[in-house]
């Protein structure tokens, strides 16, 4: 084994640029992939594509270990060269932190089933944070030890020419004045300050939404405020819903969309049951919001690893709607559509039978805000987030299955947590 570490690490310092340079790749095809993992637009562009860049993602996160790996193994002699360079080593151990951090937080992400969703959720708020420090620092520690950039022989062309001028006349050179604020530490620092000019704001907001109960981009008084719906009357809470039996929701939504959000109001907005049914029917929001409804706490999962727990949802149960409308013999499934024309998912008849499949029209004792699927969401506790149809607007039964948005691309028919 001793013999086997001596021959690795002779000629260690071409190996440590080597080293240097497919980490650097990684990097970039991890933080590129992920980027456009997290964009809502890129979503609906991609399609099907989303899934196979997820894998992507996976495949390389596990394989990004593997330098850290070949790293440690020359690390002593490494370490040793840097004994008088304490901020080298620094650098080295934030590194390592790094990538160590995105490894745990990312095997954690990708093994959400196995682990549950309070590790997942944790390790989703942590992969975030390591994110919004570690891409800066990745760039601004590129940018600044870029071979340019450390180049000293670099100066103006007026000392150059004093020093021909001094070797000319068999002067001896004379001493480089030492600068008070050099070229080198003056991009630096304003490499440094335009990374926190673009990237401080967008922080300060994630950190906002993840130290506080927010959907992702603010309060939820926030994100109440701007609500895009426009319908009239506002649903009465009832008293389970004010204040919130479940004690309030405890976690931060993230907005996904494969649309643009749309608007409603009382000219554009119906609910409709049809399909194979005794009795098609199909209701504006005046009549909407008289039907009974029912108070239910549950948690609230998303397949990309975040949760929300002890939401306070009220609606009507889905069961009830369905023995209203009478459901033929010949019917094995309910279709859900979304108000954005394009969105649809499905359950078994067996599956919207459950007690706990809602037509929610409250959460936490108030409208539901359009960002959030209002006025009208489908909520499915036991399963992930994608079946919890937002902008719910019709329900079709139909003989035969259904492919939903998701899983035509990929995900899971049957979508238990």
């Amino acid at each position: 084994m001793g013999r086997w570490l001596s021959r690795l690490q002779k000629g260690y310092g071409k190996k440590l640029v080597s080293l240097h340079a497919w980490n650097g790749w990684i990097v970039a095809i991890l933080a590129v992939s992920g980027l456009v993992l997290l964009g809502g637009f890129w979503r609906g562009v991609l399609g099907e594509g989303r899934v196979w860049l997820k894998e992507l993602h996976i495949v390389v996160g596990l394989v990004s270990i593997l330098p850290v790996i070949y790293y440690l193994l020359l690390a002593g002699k490494h370490w040793k060269q840097l004994r008088k360079k304490p901020r080298q080593r620094l650098n080295v151990l934030v590194v390592l932190a790094l990538l160590l951090g995105w490894f745990v937080s990312g095997v954690l992400l990708w093994q959400f089933r196995a682990v549950g969703p309070a590790w997942s959720n944790a390790a989703l708020t942590a992969h975030d944070l390591l994110t919004w420090i570690g891409l800066p620092y990745i760039i601004y520690h590129s940018i600044t030890r870029a071979k340019w950039l450390k180049e000293p022989e670099r100066r103006t062309v007026r000392a150059e020419r004093k020093a021909t001028d001094r070797e000319e006349a068999g002067a001896p050179p004379a001493a480089e004045p030492q600068a008070v604020y050099s070229r080198r530490s003056f991009i630096k620092w304003s490499i440094g300050a335009g990374l926190a000019v673009l990237v401080g704001p967008s922080f300060l907001q994630w950190l906002g939404g993840a130290l506080g109960s927010s959907l992702g981009g603010g309060s939820l008084d926030e994100i109440v405020s701007r609500d895009r719906n426009r319908l009239v009357p506002a649903p009465e809470p009832m008293p389970a819903s004010l204040p919130p039996v479940g004690g309030g929701a405890k976690g931060n939504f993230r907005i996904y969309t494969v649309t643009p959000i749309p608007e409603f109001d009382n000219a554009n907005w119906s609910f409709t049951i049809d399909g194979l049914v005794d009795k098609p029917m199909t209701w504006n929001w005046d009549t909407f919001v008289t039907f009974k409804r029912t108070v239910q706490v549950s948690d609230f999962h998303c397949v990309t690893g975040w949760s929300v727990y002890n939401n306070t949802w009220e609606g009507i149960p889905l069961k009830r709607m369905l023995q209203e409308a009478g459901v033929k013999a010949s019917a094995t499934t309910v279709k859900f559509y979304s108000g954005d024309g394009v969105y649809t998912d499905t359950l078994s008849l067996e599956q919207a039978d459950m007690d706990d499949v809602m037509l929610a029209v409250l959460h936490d004792g108030r409208p539901i805000p359009s960002e959030l699927g209002g006025p009208v969401r489908l909520v499915v506790p036991k399963m992930y987030a994608y079946k919890s149809v937002k902008w719910l607007n019709r329900i079709e039964l139909i003989e035969g299955e259904h492919v939903g948005y998701w899983e035509a691309r990929g995900y899971a028919n049957d979508a238990w947590v």
